[in-house]
């Protein structure tokens, strides 16, 4: 399932989870208008996606997730994380899962988790170990997978 990369799964959970919202009566966790503070976290992770990609562009690097990488990028977001990228989508989820306020909304969250931290990122890594072997390994060495 190499064409299902992580943007698909992004819109499909969010697609759940406002689906959820709009179809399951529920007692919201928040009392409106305190679940808008989820717009906070959406706006966050749109703008680490965006820094992290920007970074890609700027050293004329592969950002699909099965494909190749052409060169490590350890600058920027990848300072502090070895997948901003994956980290923007968590906080992303976690901000739409506040806006729609409901408990079961919630369950998006770990699914993603779930494949980015034991599908994508397992892929990715092994790619990038065998183009950058040491390189890569030090750069694992000294930043975490996620925060």
């Amino acid at each position: 399932m190499t064409w299902f990369i992580p943007p698909y799964l992004v819109a499909i959970l969010i697609t759940v989870c406002v689906t959820i919202r709009l179809t399951i009566d529920s007692i919201p966790l928040l009392p409106p208008p305190y679940n808008l503070a989820g717009l906070f976290f959406i706006l966050a992770g749109v703008a680490l996606l965006l820094m992290a990609a920007r970074r890609f562009k700027a050293v004329r690097t592969n950002i699909h997730t099965f494909r190749d990488p052409n060169r490590l990028v350890t600058t920027g977001p990848f300072a502090v994380t070895r997948n901003p990228m994956y980290l923007g989508f968590l906080i992303v989820l976690t901000g739409v899962a506040i806006v729609c306020n409901t408990a079961l909304g919630f369950v998006v969250v770990p699914i993603f988790f779930i494949a980015a931290n034991w599908w994508y990122i397992p892929f990715e890594e092994a790619r990038t170990a065998e183009q950058f072997g040491s390189e890569y390994q030090a750069y694992r060495e000294r930043v975490r997978r996620w925060i």
